[in-house]
């Protein structure tokens, strides 16, 4: 490829990646619930007419990397038309977890289909037992309204069962279709601006864009020394009395490809911690993206020397009607955890210890009058350290990548008050660079309402690497009457008002040998 050619190149996966953060901010601009429009709980993303990722913006890896795997599967499914918009959030046939609702409409440049535009975002509620559509569930049609793939609107005429299935099974449903507009609008804006760029020979470069992204991957791979790595760790239970449940990995290096095994994973669990296999996918690539080049563009093609296996019906391949809505958000960050792990044998210096591993879910909900109404927020935590330094504090880690939720707005909206939020100081694991910090949020309950709470590391810690030591575990906690008790780390609860919840997330691992002491040594097999 000519130095031209590889600028021109370069310009095209720019422009690519632009038009998927423009359609960012319309979503982010026209959407209704804070979750989305302040939180920014949203991904967008663009492919080719096949279903195969061309292009993304830097939003969420969990829904992106699941929204590249299982794309071509949905795409398949339609004769497609202009103006046709589908819907959908099935676990098994495409999605993540049921709030996690996708909108895809086809491009069209004089009458060819030339690719597609997609939104997917979490929605505050879809319905099901528990407010928010985050409790603790044993079966998947009871964690809400499972869609799947369909037609909302249909060679632009609207479709009358979605919306009608929504006001029937969802909580808040003007809000969520709502959203779901703002979703639409963000993909037609991604359909215009790819339009433009469709003059000519369009297919032809984003050919030559995959081949030199999956040139990038199998780069990225061979700098790993040949061989095979295991790591496990647990999930410490299924919030439905099972558990510690074993993850298990092995990675086989060869060349420029690698293959991720999962075998020895417990078999898939009562409660909602389960995986489909999309989950799992975007789980292990991304962290071999984070192996890559910044500027490497990230196409379907970055990913075709990795394959991934599991046993059918095992934690992170779970069969078709368990329960997930905690696999989404929790196993996920424990599938990052046991790769990086296995990665940190084989190249230990570019391997940060564990992050805090958790989304730490909090989920209230309850009535204003007639209304329903739904709070969902993820807490931030501690990094792991690093070769090159200290792990960062209080951020949101590896597979979420959303806003810290405005207190402004949450006291605006909900009946809820927030008395404490800081830095949780010394819960990063110690050693010669140590992990980040956890943060401590509390709310005052102002009213009587439902809470749901999904969360990990409560009673086992990030661990640390190269003799660093463990971050501090989690802590969920309810005042009720001036007295303070401690809460699980997964299940739902009534409470009055007055109560008080307090969540302190953990704090990353620590990484090589230092003077300090604290902490506990917790490097797994």
């Amino acid at each position: 490829m000519s130095a031209d050619d590889a600028v021109q190149l370069s310009l095209f996966a720019h422009r690519l990646s632009a038009i998927c953060e423009e359609m960012g901010a319309v979503l982010k601009r026209s959407a209704i619930s804070p979750n989305i429009r302040d939180r920014e709980d949203f991904s967008c993303a663009l492919f080719n007419r096949d279903g195969q990722l061309v292009a993304q913006a830097a939003h969420i890896p969990i829904h992106l990397g699941s929204m590249a795997f299982a794309m071509a599967d949905v795409v398949g499914r339609f004769d497609w038309q202009a103006d046709d918009v589908v819907v959908f959030n099935d676990p098994f046939l495409g999605g993540t977890h049921l709030p996690d609702i996708t909108v895809v409409t086809p491009i069209f440049s004089q009458q060819e289909l030339i690719g597609f535009s997609a939104a997917r975002a979490h929605h505050a509620d879809i319905g099901g037992r528990s407010p928010g559509s985050m409790g603790v569930e044993t079966r998947l049609e009871d964690e809400g309204l499972i869609i799947s793939p369909c037609y909302w609107f249909k060679a632009g005429e609207e479709q009358q069962q979605l919306p009608q299935r929504f006001q029937q099974q969802v909580r808040a449903y003007a809000e969520r279709l709502g959203d779901l507009a703002a979703q639409k609008a963000a993909c037609v804006i991604g359909g215009q601006r790819l339009v433009a760029l469709a003059d000519t020979g369009l297919d032809d470069r984003i050919a030559a864009l995959m081949a030199v992204s999956e040139a990038y991957g199998r780069r990225a791979i061979a700098d790993i020394p040949d061989g095979e790595y295991c790591f496990e760790d647990v999930m410490e239970d299924d919030g439905c009395g099972s558990g510690p449940l074993p993850v298990c990995v092995r990675i086989a290096i060869a060349g420029e490809t690698a293959r991720v095994d999962f075998s020895g994973t417990a078999a898939q669990a009562g409660g909602p911690v389960n995986c489909p296999l999309a989950v799992t996918a975007a789980s292990v690539l991304y962290v071999f993206r984070c192996l890559m080049p910044k500027h490497t563009p990230q196409t379907a093609a970055v990913f075709r020397p990795i394959s991934i296996t599991a046993p059918q019906g095992c934690l992170v391949d779970a069969n078709a009607g368990a329960a997930v809505a905690a696999g989404n958000v929790e196993t996920s960050q424990r599938i990052v955890d046991v790769v990086l792990g296995a990665l940190a044998k084989a190249i230990p210096d570019r391997i940060p210890a564990a992050a805090q591993g958790t989304m730490n879910n909090v989920i209230f909900g309850g009535k204003k009058g007639e209304d329903d109404w739904v709070y969902y927020e993820t807490l931030a935590g501690g990094m792991g350290a690093h070769a090159g330094g200290d792990g960062l504090s209080t951020v949101q880690c590896h597979m979420t990548n959303t806003k810290n939720s405005s207190i402004e707005v949450l006291e605006m909206h909900y009946p809820l008050q927030v008395r404490t939020y800081q830095v949780r100081k010394g819960s990063g694991g110690k050693g010669r660079f140590n992990g980040g910090d956890g943060l401590i949020r509390e709310w005052y309950v102002r009213e009587d309402c439902h809470l749901s709470l999904l969360t990990e590391r409560r009673a086992t810690a990030p661990y640390g690497l190269q003799g660093g030591y463990s971050g501090a575990s989690g802590k969920n906690r309810l005042c009720r009457d001036g007295v303070w008790q401690s809460l699980p780390a997964k299940g739902s609860w009534q409470l009055k008002a007055d109560d008080l919840i307090r969540i302190e997330t953990p704090g990353g691992g620590g990484f090589g040998v230092g003077k300090s002491k604290a902490g506990t040594t917790d490097e797994r097999r």
